[in-house]
């Protein structure tokens, strides 16, 4: 099976065979987790770069009294921060919301893929860039969208973020996640989680079954939370600084080196 990291930068830019390669031999370090386990915690000091393969994980962030913010939800191919390494001690913590597959890329390891493999490094940029996009995103749900409008939008994109790694069956996906997280997420109770969940249901854009969430009609899902996908940039595929690096015959290949 492809590496999800590898399809998810593949989203971004065009990797060689010799990309491909060198990205799994940088995630063979593996480690399973048990659901709502920390895979590091706020305080610690990080090593390396953690990739998640299997499952769902969040980063967090928990007050003294036990309130708790999630600021982001991972999912298969998902890096929890490609520069995370630099940083002396955690000032937030990563936990898996389900059984979770974690690969971790030493710092050694990270500073070679990006210094010998310039397509991986533009990639990893361009991720970077999308994961700074999507917090802005966040905040902006959280400051001026309604209750219905946060969570259909977080429905979209956590919709599309599965599509692109090829998570999705149709119109459905796994939503393995509580409402008590998408309370944490979204900055409601999990009473308001659930009427806000019935009315999307009842008005027949959504439906949640166990795990599986089905999106009965995206349009309206988009129309309601005036989502737009661009911030995701999942729209142009190995265009960029790359694109002139494919040979010939490759699919879209230039013909002619950067100047």
């Amino acid at each position: 099976m492809l590496n999800p990291l590898v399809r998810k930068l593949e989203n971004f830019a065009w990797l060689s065979d010799d990309d491909r390669r060198a990205l799994e031999t940088a995630t063979r370090q593996v480690r399973a987790y048990r659901p709502r386990e920390d895979i590091i915690q706020e305080g610690d000091h990080p090593e390396g770069v953690k990739l998640l393969l299997d499952g769902w994980a969040c980063r967090c962030k928990q007050l003294e009294d036990g309130r708790r913010q999630i600021m982001a939800f991972f999912v298969p191919g998902d890096l929890c921060d490609v520069r995370v390494f630099i940083l002396r001690q955690m000032d937030h913590s990563i936990a898996t919301l389900t059984p979770a597959t974690v690969a971790t890329i030493p710092r050694d390891t990270m500073l070679e893929l990006m210094e010998h493999h310039p397509c991986i490094t533009q990639a990893l940029w361009w991720a970077t860039l999308v994961d700074e996009a999507v917090l802005r995103e966040w905040v902006v749900n959280l400051g001026q969208r309604s209750a219905d409008e946060r969570l259909a939008h977080l429905l979209c994109e956590l919709f599309i973020r599965l599509q692109a790694v090829g998570l999705t069956r149709g119109n459905s996906c796994e939503l393995p996640v509580t409402q008590g997280e998408l309370a944490d997420t979204l900055g409601l109770t999990t009473v308001h989680v659930n009427r806000t969940l019935q009315e999307l249901r009842r008005d027949g854009l959504v439906d949640l079954r166990g795990k599986t969430l089905t999106l009965c009609d995206l349009d309206g899902l988009q129309r309601l939370a005036l989502f737009n996908p661009n911030y995701l940039h999942l729209e142009h595929e190995g265009e960029g600084l790359n694109a002139n690096h494919r040979p010939p015959d490759a699919p879209g290949g230039a013909t002619s080196p950067l100047p």
